[in-house]
């Protein structure tokens, strides 16, 4: 899969033009300018709903430098946080921003690092393809399914007018980012939520259960959601404006309240003196419009772009 230079993809990367000049003022080293062959391994593990982004880059990256071996993990985000503050990866892929017992962790190790905005996320309540009698979900309804003394078993439970179907919920574990993300979100508190779910790291085998069972009902990264919208359906979420549908325009503008969300890469400034990392997180920002487009993310706003460069200005 080779970087296109056609028209469209120039008019998809004119609003990251700082973030490459950003990348032209750190690459002043001609081993990492892309004219020479590198070799070695960049080591990436965190969060499943970035890891799709990170395996984009990967294989874009990998036919102009076939020898650099990039492996991407999927161990949650408080699970690559882990491996990263002990040193066991450069880059930690992560769909919240790093928690304060996590940044005491990497400070007690010697890891220093820097925060990477590279996505934007609608984080997607599904329903199965089957389910007629639900378009839209309210914030309370949700927290009412979801919250720790849940009492719901059926659909019925949560509004008189839904049938009486058995409701099976499916959502990540919690090591998940999005898991923090959601229960803070709903829940009003990072971490509560019930326990009588099917949970999983890999948000595959949440699409699965979802669009097996007619009254499930789940949660994850709209990427995944975009990907099985033939077997899967997106609720709409009331945040207290009215029902507003997860897409790429209304987690942009914020409309999409309260689940719209950045997603990040956090990259060790140790790892960054090697070649082939600097190399690979270079081609990582300066094509990030066309990574997000390959991996069908939602892309950052040209403010977010902005952003984008002076921090990988400062690696």
């Amino acid at each position: 899969m080779k970087v296109k230079r056609n028209a469209q993809a120039r008019q998809a990367l004119a609003g990251a033009a700082l973030v490459a000049l950003a990348l032209t003022a750190c690459s002043s080293n001609p081993a990492n300018t892309g004219s020479g062959e590198l070799s070695g391994e960049v080591t990436i593990d965190g969060s499943s709903t970035v890891a799709p982004l990170s395996e984009a880059a990967a294989e874009l990256f990998s036919d102009e430098q076939p020898q650099v071996k990039v492996s991407v993990g999927t161990s949650g985000t408080g699970g690559g946080f882990e491996k990263f503050c002990a040193g066991e990866t450069d880059i930690s892929d992560a769909s919240r921003p790093i928690k304060d017992e996590e940044k005491a962790a990497c400070e007690q190790a010697g890891v220093g690092y820097v925060e990477l905005a590279v996505a934007n996320d609608a984080l997607s309540v599904v329903v199965n393809k089957g389910n007629t009698w639900v378009d839209c979900l309210n914030v309370d309804q949700l927290k009412k399914i979801w919250s720790p003394d849940s009492r719901v078993k059926t659909w019925q439970d949560v509004d008189p007018k839904f049938p009486a179907e058995p409701m099976k919920l499916y959502g990540p574990g919690t090591d998940s980012g999005t898991f923090d993300y959601f229960t803070d979100e709903i829940n009003g508190e990072e971490g509560a939520s019930r326990k009588d779910y099917e949970s999983s790291e890999d948000d595959n085998v949440l699409v699965s259960g979802v669009a097996s069972t007619r009254g499930a009902l789940g949660y994850f990264g709209f990427t995944y959601y975009e990907e099985n919208s033939d077997k899967l359906k997106a609720l709409q979420v009331d945040g207290g404006d009215g029902c507003v549908e997860p897409s790429m325009e209304t987690a942009q503008d914020g409309f999409y309240k309260p689940l719209s969300r950045p997603l990040f890469v956090y990259v060790a400034k140790k790892a960054v003196d090697r070649p082939e990392v600097k190399e690979f997180l270079g081609f990582y920002i300066e094509h990030i419009d066309e990574i997000v487009k390959e991996a069908r993310y939602i892309p950052l706003t040209d403010e977010q772009k902005r952003t984008l460069a002076d921090e990988f200005g400062s690696v």
